[in-house]
């Protein structure tokens, strides 16, 4: 078996399996009555919780990548990022559907009143171009450099998912503030390493000095 192969029949499929285990794990835990005493709020939680740890798992893989020297790991970037989108609606739908019963003009008043949610609400209208454009014919059809101005919007969708969910949190603020600190770290390698990557400017000729 080829190393292409084993990538497309063995790794990702179980990468594949890997990121469905959270779901599984909320499936279980609903039906076992683990969900606590408030099962919506839990399971709306849960799915924005990993909404954010995909995305961030998602950005994480160009510096592994790097870091590793294991360039194999951006063939699973496309489906990590897929995956961010899948929980994020996911946390959407939840809210929607369970925690407000698709009571559309109480929605559309949280969206408006509640600062959280509209910035919850904004990073997911920023993921949904990169959802719809993931595919190879779309990156053909839009072109390379177009694409990739594109899909620069997956960072200030994390900085927003990182801030709705400072927000949403009423006393414990550590695990926001880790994933604040991830995504800084994320987000400064890119930075540095586009640094590296500009061009040196060209040095100036000295200005002749005048004589009297």
């Amino acid at each position: 078996m080829t190393k292409e192969q084993r990538i497309r029949w063995i790794a990702k499929p179980l990468v594949f399996v890997l990121c469905l285990t959270p779901l599984m794990w909320l499936g279980w835990q609903a039906f076992a009555g683990g969900l606590g005493a408030n099962p919506i709020e839990a399971t709306n939680r849960f799915l924005g919780d990993w909404g954010l740890r995909f995305l961030l798992i998602s950005l994480a893989v160009t510096p592994l990548k790097a870091v590793l020297g294991l360039p194999v790991l951006m063939r699973f970037r496309r489906m990590l990022g897929l995956y961010a989108f899948f929980y994020v609606t996911l946390h959407l739908s939840s809210y929607i559907g369970l925690d407000q019963f698709f009571a559309w003009g109480e929605i559309w008043a949280d969206i408006v009143k509640r600062n959280y949610i509209t910035i919850g609400m904004t990073a997911f209208a920023l993921l949904v171009p990169l959802a719809l454009t993931s595919t190879k014919g779309m990156i053909k059809r839009l072109g390379g450099p177009r694409w990739k101005k594109l899909h620069m919007l997956v960072y200030p969708a994390a900085i927003l998912g990182v801030f709705h969910f400072f927000m949403m949190v009423k006393a414990d603020i550590r695990e926001p503030l880790i994933y604040a600190a991830v995504l800084a770290v994320l987000l400064g390698y890119r930075l540095v390493a586009r640094a590296r990557r500009r061009p040196p400017r060209p040095v100036r000729r000295a200005q002749r000095t005048q004589t009297a």
